[in-house]
């Protein structure tokens, strides 16, 4: 993703300074268009549908971890207040019950909001396909009305067209370059 987007700028930089350069005869113009990505999210209701779906699930997930905070500081309240007069073996009674809210607490969160949880698979679940829709539509337009590369203002997504890349003759100056 981060290179398509540098690839991208690249390209519009490049392509940008040629039309400001007078061009030659043999020179061609590039056809630019650009994609506003929030217009995107605002206008597709597909886009709308899903993001209503992802608030309505975070927000039950946010809710759970609320009350299992809520309850964990309870019984932290709880312990603080009554461990003057308790024994021993209640105050490790209360602590581990304390201790086992505190894991549970962070051992769902983890689990909804870390590295592969919950949360991102339901977003790629929702968005993915919205993502390659939105991909093949500007491709669509890219090929049917000619533009060389269509660029995204945030996302990167977007279309360059094949003959514009020229990462094999970079590749062959490099081998080149001592």
């Amino acid at each position: 993703m981060c290179k398509l987007s540098n690839m991208v700028l690249g390209l519009c930089l490049t392509a940008l300074l040629m039309v400001a350069i007078p061009q030659s005869a043999a020179a061609q113009a590039v056809k630019l268009g650009m994609v506003n990505d929030e217009q995107i999210k605002v206008d597709f209701k597909d886009w709308q549908a899903a993001q209503e779906s992802w608030e309505v699930e975070n927000k039950a997930w946010e809710d759970e971890a609320i009350a299992q905070q809520t309850d964990l500081e309870e019984l932290i309240t709880e312990y603080e207040k009554q461990k003057l007069i308790l024994s021993e073996e209640k105050k490790r009674e209360k602590e581990a019950a304390i201790n086992a809210k505190r894991d549970a607490l962070d051992l769902f969160t983890k689990d909804v909001y870390g590295p592969g949880g919950k949360a991102e698979r339901k977003h790629a679940q929702l968005i993915g396909p919205l993502l390659e829709k939105i991909t093949k539509a500007i491709e669509m337009v890219a090929i049917e009305e000619n533009y060389d590369v269509i660029f995204t203002l945030q996302s990167g997504l977007g279309y360059i067209k094949e003959s514009m890349d020229v990462t094999d003759k970079v590749l062959k100056k490099l081998e080149e370059i001592e």
